[in-house]
């Protein structure tokens, strides 16, 4: 069996969020929806979950229409149902209205057998010093390693 296959990642939600946990969720797409997915037609970029009436939504993530789907095509811009069990739904209402918490979508993947799943992360909005403090750490484990890479080569700076 082959690897899940990747089609849309949401790069800025790392960057903005700090995710205390993640989860897979199943999509509800439309046959036009399935098809821009596999070639990665996808943007998450400014999506967001949200659970409504007891049951979780996607809402703000594009999906390009298929270039031949004529009067079947799908809006781009619609919300789409998420699939997850009923018990994961309410744990997730609670955590949401109680702590704080978002739900953020992380990426957009086809699995082994032809299925689009979303990962949602359960993030924490962070602060500008917060993000600040990740680049400075970032920075100093690169020069780090980039220390590190030239003394087992034998050179100084």
């Amino acid at each position: 069996m082959g690897e899940e296959k990747t089609v849309a990642q949401n790069r800025r939600a790392r960057h903005e969020y700090s995710i205390e946990d993640s989860f897979e969720a199943g999509i509800v797409l439309t046959g036009t929806e399935i098809k821009s997915v596999r070639v990665g037609k996808v943007s998450l970029a400014e999506a967001y979950a949200r659970i409504d009436h007891g049951e979780a939504w996607l809402v703000g993530a594009t999906i390009q229409p298929w270039e031949t789907g004529n009067r079947y095509n799908h809006e781009p811009k619609r919300p789409r149902k998420l699939l997850i069990h009923h018990d994961q739904i309410l744990g997730l209402l609670l955590k949401t209205k109680s702590k704080g918490l978002t739900l953020v979508p992380l990426k957009m993947y086809i699995t082994t057998r032809g299925r689009a799943k979303l990962e949602i992360g359960l993030g924490r909005g962070k602060q500008q010093h917060d993000r600040r403090n990740d680049i400075a750490d970032r920075d100093s484990r690169r020069e780090m390693e980039r220390e590190m890479a030239d003394s087992a080569r034998g050179r100084t700076r």
